[in-house]
């Protein structure tokens, strides 16, 4: 952020008077006012966009560009959600306005931007690109009834989607890498929910609901997914989808799960119907999957593609992007949703955890794909809130310890053979009442299970000095799932399905 020059004395708190969106190659949301604001930044709940602030007179300046860099990453627009205009200090404070409300207005391939006033004054809220024939349900309906209508010439292209389009991750990404590498001719397109998300090298972002993201779902030969696709599917004698799933589990799921009412298990049913193929990552969730979502079709066993990269990856550059000093010991702290508190992530006080650590840690916190769009961002100090980071498996990277509860993680991170522990303050209201388990922890865990934030720290501590008392348990656990994680998995999965003539 740059504020120059500052006025000479404390005045007046400032008020917006005038609020101007610039649609240009480098777009920007532009407020001016009057009143004392040495430097502001016009935050969500996921993402802060820094303002240059400038003064003329009495009155300043703050513009917005809306192209911004995450973890050094590309430029990018803004994520979708309501931002407002704070003022930057030790105690930030909304920006209160008097300005007129200004249109909404449409940045064609970046995003629209509308304005609204909410409990803080002046809101910014930023939306997915989509022009007036694509947004709003009417549309959508009209476009989706062409869709149904429409006989398209099948394609020979791979159509990806991770959590509903929130980011390009996951086992697709992996499968995309591959693909990539051996058949680049093959385009590969990624359905993503707005233009902030970040997709691979030489792939085509098409924006859900967009007239092309209709039409390349209806073309394309092959769809590959990692959640449910939702009900805006008809299915073409020529397409395969290929449900990879993300994670093997310990929490039940689909059909398994307790009190399980009606019509969740009749859009269960419908859901695991329009898949052809679906991946597991060891024999024991391929017999879970068979039974929680009732498939008959063909599991193919191969590992976890998003699993590679902990075989294969950079660890350094991951670490460069986050910005984290190579004498530091990363924590990384990973855990599930929860059904009663969907949009809570932090269930162990990282803050009091990560100043109970001390000096020579840093504390990463990852929240499920669940909580990234409801949930806000942890800012504490030797605390980084990684949950709109674009990959989860480049986490496993770089971090020295895993901290989860009953999260599929787990099942991932034991790949590299770091250390893992389990922190369950609620392990027998979720194992009984909120959702059950496939098997009992604790005989299982290859790391300490705890209750409590002191006693995770202690044994954080030592945890080189317990190592050798997991061991076995450590090697039980790995070859019971992850017998197939040699970094290879994504490979066989696109090889497989060229062979089988399903794409290529």
């Amino acid at each position: 952020m740059t504020s120059h020059p500052a006025p000479p004395s404390p005045g007046a708190h400032p008020v917006i008077d005038t609020v101007v969106v610039t649609a240009t190659d480098s777009p920007s949301v532009i407020f001016e006012g009057h009143g004392m604001l040495r430097g502001a930044d016009l935050v969500g709940s996921r993402q802060s966009l820094a303002a240059e602030v400038t003064w003329r007179g009495d009155t300043w300046r703050a513009e917005v560009p809306l192209l911004d860099s995450s973890w050094r990453g590309p430029l990018l627009p803004p994520r979708s959600g309501r931002y407002v205009l704070t003022a930057a200090g030790p105690d930030p404070i909304p920006v209160s306005s008097t300005a007129e409300l200004p249109a909404p207005q449409l940045l064609p391939g970046v995003t629209r931007v509308s304005f609204a006033a909410g409990e803080n004054g002046l809101e910014i809220v930023f939306a997915a690109p989509l022009t007036d024939r694509e947004r709003g349900s009417l549309q959508q309906a009209s476009l989706e009834a062409d869709y149904r209508a429409t006989a398209y010439e099948p394609l020979n292209a791979v159509f990806f989607e991770s959590f509903w389009g929130q980011n390009a991750s996951c086992n697709p990404r992996a499968i995309d890498r591959s693909l990539a590498r051996l058949r680049p001719d093959i385009t590969r397109y990624w359905s993503v929910a707005d233009a902030s998300v970040e997709v691979p090298e030489g792939a085509v972002a098409l924006i859900e609901g967009s007239v092309e993201w209709w039409r390349i779902r209806g073309s394309a030969r092959l769809l590959v997914v990692n959640d449910w696709l939702r009900k805006r599917l008809r299915k073409r004698a020529y397409q395969t989808v290929l449900q990879t799933w993300h994670g093997t589990m310990l929490k039940k799921l689909a059909l398994s799960r307790l009190r399980l009412g009606l019509r969740p298990m009749l859009a269960t049913l419908s859901e695991s119907s329009r898949w052809d193929i679906l991946l597991a990552q060891n024999p024991y969730s391929r017999k879970v999957f068979r039974r929680a979502y009732a498939f008959r079709g063909p599991v193919w066993e191969e590992g976890y593609p998003r699993d590679d990269i902990l075989v294969t990856g950079d660890a350094a550059a991951v670490r460069e992007r986050l910005g984290i000093p190579d004498d530091v010991t990363v924590l990384l702290y990973a855990p599930t949703w929860r059904d009663d508190h969907p949009d809570q992530v932090d269930h162990l006080d990282v803050s009091r955890f990560a100043t109970s650590m001390g000096e020579g840690y840093v504390t990463l916190i990852r929240g499920h794909s669940r909580t990234l769009r409801p949930g806000q961002d942890v800012h504490a100090d030797n605390v980084l809130d990684v949950t709109g980071y674009p990959d989860v498996s480049e986490l496993f990277l770089v971090a020295d310890v895993l901290i989860t509860d009953y999260s599929s993680v787990m099942f991932d991170f034991t790949v590299t053979g770091k250390p893992v522990f389990f922190f369950t303050p609620d392990l027998e209201h979720y194992r009984e009442k909120l959702r059950g388990f496939y098997f009992d922890l604790i005989p299982w865990a290859p790391g300490p299970v705890v209750p409590t934030l002191e006693e995770l720290v202690e044994l954080i501590r030592v945890r080189e000095a317990i190592r050798p008392g997991f061991a076995r348990k450590y090697r039980a656990w790995q070859a019971r799932f992850n017998p197939l994680d040699d970094g290879g998995a994504a490979d066989r999965v696109v090889n497989r399905l060229l062979a089988e003539g399903i794409v290529g």
